[in-house]
């Protein structure tokens, strides 16, 4: 089993022990692309990260909440919501999370011959914005596949799916209008329903704290009209059911993940796991633990 820790509430981090990378060097497959380290940091408060010795590997950092700082060959950039950057490998570089707005990251330490491939232009942060297409919520389940993977062992196999998948996973931020492109197709009358664009966007959102507010910007209503109209076709408020999404996508993860409940809850976007268990106890009937227990027991 990888070397695991935990220093934010909610984090995340598999790193690969050194025999391991070394045996990933060397085979034919994970040779063209392979994960030294990987995590997840929610509301990553006083993150700072300073390697003055340059590291061999390349860094992904996925912004999804929250905003941080990143500076490399002699630049600095901000790295805001729904954007992403990989630090070039060979480089020394620093980077750190807004004391005002700490960012919540995806990221990957990775290497490779197709490496430098998937990284052009994005050495400077790069936008992955929601919409209607813009499928965030598909490419955030490639990386928990990824992480998954990678917690059930070092055997070769797992190693080999989990490169496949960070193909896949590059290939969704490298090729981004491509990977677009193919969600026209998965949803194509989105644009003709203003229930389900909303619906949508949450979705695409469903790890951030989404306000009522942002919802009627990006459809272009006023807030009050936006209400309305949501609640006489869905018979709830937004927000409610922006929470009954929350809450669904909680009860997917404590069935089929083997996450922490705080780790769950900064998942789904709510910080504060004490007002997650009591949102979801009320949502759902029964506690948290109780659910998993549940489930876990009829399982079985």
């Amino acid at each position: 089993m990888q070397k695991q820790k935990e220093g934010f509430s909610g984090e995340r981090t598999i790193i690969l022990p050194q025999i391991i990378v070394e045996r990933s060097q060397k085979d034919p497959l994970l040779s063209s692309l392979y994960i030294t380290d990987i995590g997840y940091y929610p509301n990553a408060y006083n993150h700072y990260r300073e390697r003055k010795t340059p590291i061999s590997e390349y860094v992904l950092l996925y912004c999804i909440s929250g905003k941080g700082y990143v500076c490399h060959s002699g630049k600095e950039y901000p790295l805001n919501q729904n954007q992403y950057v990989v630090l070039p490998s060979g480089v020394s570089h620093t980077y750190w999370s807004d004391n005002k707005n700490p960012w919540t990251i995806y990221w990957i330490h990775f290497n490779g011959s197709h490496a430098p491939y998937y990284i052009e232009g994005a050495q400077k942060p790069q936008d992955v914005k929601p919409g209607l297409t813009s499928r965030i919520s598909d490419r955030n389940t490639i990386f928990e596949e990824i992480f998954t993977t990678l917690e059930l062992g070092n055997e070769m196999e797992n190693l080999r799916y989990a490169s496949s998948l960070l193909h896949y996973y590059l290939g969704s931020m490298r090729f981004l209008q491509q990977f677009r492109a193919v969600g026209k197709t998965l949803h194509p009358d989105r644009e003709k329903d203003y229930i389900s664009i909303v619906v949508r966007y949450m979705e695409e959102n469903i790890e951030t704290r989404l306000s009522l507010d942002e919802v009627a910007d990006y459809l272009g209503y006023s807030v009050s009209h936006l209400s309305a109209m949501f609640k006489k076709a869905m018979g709830v408020s937004p927000i409610n059911y922006f929470n009954q999404l929350k809450i669904k996508e909680a009860c997917n993860l404590l069935r089929e993940s083997n996450m922490k409940i705080s780790q769950i809850s900064h998942k789904v976007g709510i910080s504060d796991s004490y007002y997650f268990s009591r949102l979801f106890s009320k949502t759902i009937g029964i506690s948290p633990k109780e659910y998993r227990k549940t489930a876990n027991s009829t399982a079985d």
